[in-house]
């Protein structure tokens, strides 16, 4: 309702998964957004369908689903966990066990993708349950203490299980995103490699400066995992909409009194580690298979903290702030190394930004001024790597103080601003 817009009239509006007809007209142009972008076919943003772009995007959508899991279980249940990137672990060695290719030094059954993908789910889900009731004992710091050592321990067995992870420096090659039947069978859809549409689909010519015969790899691939996400997305939603999910929101606000007013507290945070796990499970199959080769070093704290980052930045407790949380951290990292470069050149050969280009880059040793040394990270200053780092902890203790809501907090003022204009209470 325009001018109150925290005004449900009814039960099933508040409720509803797209209750006003702002979010409806906002969701169909965002996906045809999503749709047009991988094509070339957005006036002025023709360049996300490039390849290196792409490889971002597909980084951000995978992602998303494993923050989306990690939001059901600290955004929503309350569960602090610093565990995720065990999880992911757990779900992509099961894709590489189940999927991949036997070889002399590692295992391998060579199913097709419908069944090492829901299998890497399931598994995580179960490993999630039977650390579950050790993690339920805890709350709080201890718990994050507890999830934490989860992934100590799995970089100890995956350098250790060379049959399953690979060589520690080396891994082992994942199995790709094609869809067949079964075993040694041509893949039906494959959606990693570049050529025709796929057998279904004809040339597409809706738009007038749009023509496609056909598709890049990293193309494919995002439509597939697009899909996915938004699939996951919907169901994490429709969760949290429910009895189960409303059950874990009185947990996480006040647990014994959810717990004397009849709420299972163990059972409820169970039911979050599992679910949050399955997430996690399939976002680290779909990423290895993505990049083709992970070591096993790579499933370490740092992952999990991004993660942590990604909910804190985007707004815990809502799918929305977790989506928008999800792009800015993995897109900032590009943005920042485009920014200092333009500036280093601005400082370099002159410009109107040359100013702030001194100020801020240091481009050699014997620039004293600066805060980033670029391109060879040379010299005191911060790499663009570290700039990074240091940016994500400052927004983390910012969005802390200033906005808990993060992204989403800050597009709900901006939203209540404009609808209840020019009325400003």
């Amino acid at each position: 309702m325009r001018g109150r817009p925290n005004l449900y009239t009814n039960y099933s509006s508040e409720m509803g998964l797209f209750p006003s007809t702002t979010k409806k007209v906002s969701m169909v142009l965002l996906a045809v957004i999503a749709i047009l972008a991988p094509l070339h076919a957005l006036p002025y943003f023709g360049f996300l369908g490039d390849g290196a772009w792409m490889v971002l995007i597909n980084k951000a959508l995978v992602y998303a689903i494993a923050a989306l899991g990690l939001n059901l279980l600290t955004g929503v249940a309350g569960q602090v966990s610093l565990g995720h990137a065990f999880f992911m672990a757990v779900g992509a060695y099961t894709a590489v066990v189940l999927g991949g290719e036997a070889g002399n030094t590692v295992w391998g059954l060579g199913l097709p993708m419908w069944i090492w993908l829901p299998a890497a789910g399931i598994v995580a889900a179960l490993v999630g349950v039977l650390i579950a009731p050790t993690a339920v004992r805890v709350r709080g710091l201890y718990l994050a203490f507890v999830t934490l050592g989860l992934v100590f321990i799995g970089l100890y067995l995956w350098r250790n299980l060379g049959k399953i992870a690979g060589g520690p420096t080396t891994g082992r090659p994942w199995p790709e995103l094609e869809f067949s039947l079964w075993r040694n069978m041509d893949p039906i859809i494959s959606f990693t490699s570049d050529g025709p549409l796929w057998w279904w689909l004809k040339p597409v010519n809706l738009l007038p400066w749009v023509h496609i015969e056909e598709m890049d790899g990293e193309v494919k691939t995002y439509f597939f995992v697009l899909v996915l996400m938004a699939i996951l997305a919907l169901l994490g939603k429709n969760i949290m909409r429910t009895r189960i999910g409303r059950s874990w929101a009185a947990i996480r606000d006040r647990d014994i009194a959810a717990e004397v007013m009849g709420v299972p507290e163990a059972k409820g945070k169970t039911q979050a580690f599992g679910i949050s796990s399955f997430y996690a499970g399939i976002a680290g199959a779909v990423l290895a298979s993505v990049v083709g080769r992970i070591i096993p070093e790579s499933w370490d704290i740092f992952l999990s903290v991004e993660f942590v980052a990604i909910i804190l930045i985007g707004g815990a407790g809502t799918v929305v702030g977790t989506l928008m949380g999800t792009f800015f951290v993995v897109l900032t990292p590009r943005i920042v190394e485009n920014v200092t470069g333009f500036l280093a050149t601005q400082a370099t050969e002159g410009g109107p930004f040359a100013w702030l280009g001194k100020l801020f880059v240091r481009s050699g040793p014997d620039d004293w001024i600066g805060i980033v040394s670029y391109p060879d990270a040379a010299g005191p200053g911060l790499s663009v790597a570290q700039l990074n780092i240091v940016l994500f902890g400052v927004l983390i203790i910012v969005f802390l103080i200033a906005e808990p809501l993060g992204l989403y907090g800050i597009w709900l003022r901006v939203r209540n601003y404009w609808k209840g204009w020019p009325f400003t209470y």
